[in-house]
């Protein structure tokens, strides 16, 4: 958890910076405008990339920053109550639906990838699975005995690692086959 949400703070950082020179410039060159595929201006510029009516990469640094301090937290020995994981769990779920649909956004309506999004949505998925893998070890979700035991088997048997795993590499593959060689054009 702490790795991922470290690894999102910083891609967080560098979008909130690009954010800002973007509102100075539209038509600015960001570093990571590669071509017509891999463009952080293209995905930066568009109505998506600020939702709540500011950039998303500032609610990137408020929820990865609440993310590092429960992880170090927890580092540290501390046990938080149930209903606060549940309510931890639940919200970064929306983040991480969140993090979902602007790549559907990114990818399918705006036509264009930016890195440090992408790396958004690595990482919003490496502390999502690490937050759930410690909810279910931990039996924090409230969830009933029959649903709580399997995900138990599952963590138990190392299979939540090669399904997260899988999940990456379904995210690469989706990535690839939309895209293929414009990637590297």
């Amino acid at each position: 958890m702490l790795v991922g949400a470290l690894v999102g703070l910083v891609a967080a950082f560098v979008l909130s910076v690009d954010a800002v020179e973007l509102a100075a410039n539209p038509d600015a060159a960001l570093a990571c405008d590669i071509n017509a595929v891999i463009s952080c201006g293209t995905v930066g510029t568009s109505w998506q990339a600020s939702l709540f009516g500011f950039p998303n990469a500032f609610l990137g640094l408020v929820a990865e920053s609440v993310v590092i301090t429960v992880a170090v937290a927890g580092l540290a020995g501390v046990r938080f109550p149930r209903w606060f994981m549940t309510a931890a769990q639940t919200v970064y779920l929306l983040g991480f639906l969140f993090a979902y649909w602007l790549l559907w956004q990114s990818m399918f309506v705006i036509g264009a990838l930016c890195p440090w999004c992408l790396t958004i949505t690595v990482s919003t998925t490496l502390v999502f699975a690490s937050m759930l893998h410690w909810n279910i070890l931990e039996d924090n979700l409230f969830w009933p005995a029959r649903l709580q035991s399997w995900a138990m088997s599952l963590v138990r048997s190392g299979a939540f690692g090669i399904l997260t795993a899988a999940w990456f590499l379904l995210l690469a593959a989706a990535v690839l086959l939309k895209y293929g060689t414009a990637l590297f054009a």
